[in-house]
């Protein structure tokens, strides 16, 4: 799914794939393999884990950072697509969000 934006690259983070935009890192797979940690700023963060706490979480190491938790097996495919696409936005180059056709941040 991260693979099919443009300029990612996968790679490890903590030993787990990641997925990265010119070299910036916008999700990755958590250790126990059923959590996918992605990249939102913080009033999105709020408000997805105030609407699904059973699907979205932070634990204390990412509090301070704009990270979400996504449990895998809690959420739908198109969903998860478009947590996927808003945390590439966030992170790649303005120049190539504006090529494909959007906007950043």
């Amino acid at each position: 799914m991260a693979l099919a934006l443009p300029e990612v690259a996968e790679g490890l983070c903590y030993g787990t794939p990641a997925f990265r935009v010119k070299n910036r890192l916008f999700a990755r797979l958590w250790e126990d393999g059923e959590t996918l940690v992605v990249s939102a700023d913080s009033g999105t963060r709020e408000a997805l884990i105030k609407a699904r706490p059973e699907t979205f979480f932070v634990t204390d190491h990412y509090v301070s950072y704009d990270w979400v938790l996504v449990r895998l097996p809690a959420i739908a495919e198109t969903e998860l697509r478009d947590l996927i696409t808003f945390a590439w936005r966030r992170k790649a180059p303005s120049a190539l969000v504006a090529a494909v056709g959007g906007k950043s941040k």
